[in-house]
């Protein structure tokens, strides 16, 4: 293996966000534990935030810094494309963060001549998905740290309510966004659509993952259920 894809397979290793032993690096890369403790100095000397020290373990506590890669010009267009739909149909947050992404593959794509000034596309308002933007930070952060959240629910059905919710993950269905957690008020999973949230806050509290509550627990339930609508079907 090329150091410089070593390198980059410790960058991976590391930034699960648990502490990793230089042994065990060394035995997943097959090489030698002094080998990774000069890699690791490399990497720290170039700027990667890793933390750490010879016999506790290292982690990675900050984004991550991708290793150089080639893109095609249609893997470009798609990166364009997709960046384009997040600056319109997601949070001021991440479309800040959409816009820095282009920014930074355009200038180094042009750099080389590959990036056209303009990829042709128009995305335009998702008025719907709009009016929940205001939660998606929370709800992202709430995700990423398992926090607890307690909302104030609308439903489509007019039936107000207020829940204590497990967010396990958002999903975008090209009009309206959703949040799927396990909802502690009906003991289930449930999707809330979060345009029909009116409030969200944390509770204070955090979760652990429970087997039958995680997102891979929904996943499967959900493809239960789907199998279930083709039998009857």
């Amino acid at each position: 293996m090329l150091r410089s894809a070593r390198l980059a397979e410790i960058v991976e290793i590391v930034r699960d966000g648990r502490l990793h032993l230089a042994r065990d690096i060394a035995d997943a890369l097959e090489v030698s534990v002094r080998t990774i403790y000069r890699d690791i100095d490399t990497l720290v000397a170039n700027g990667v935030p890793i933390d750490g020290e010879r016999g506790v373990g290292y982690l990675l506590r900050e984004p991550v810094f991708l290793p150089p890669m080639a893109l095609s010009l249609t893997e470009l267009e798609a990166l364009s494309l997709g960046m384009a739909i997040v600056q319109e149909a997601a949070d001021e947050e991440m479309q800040a963060a959409a816009r820095a992404v282009m920014n930074k593959v355009g200038e180094h794509a042009s750099n080389r001549r590959r990036a056209p000034k303009s990829w042709g596309f128009g995305v335009y308002e998702f008025e719907r998905a709009r009016e929940g933007f205001r939660h998606m930070p929370l709800l992202r952060r709430a995700i990423r740290e398992r926090l607890k959240l307690r909302i104030d629910y609308f439903s489509l059905s007019g039936e107000r309510s207020t829940r204590i919710l497990r967010p396990l993950q958002t999903d975008y269905w090209g009009r309206v966004w959703t949040c799927s957690a396990w909802c502690e008020l009906r003991d289930s999973f449930r999707a809330f659509r979060i345009d029909r949230i009116q409030k969200c806050e944390p509770t204070g509290e955090t979760f652990r993952p429970e087997v039958g509550k995680t997102i891979e627990d929904y996943l499967r339930h959900v493809a239960e259920q789907m199998d279930q609508d083709r039998d009857r079907s």
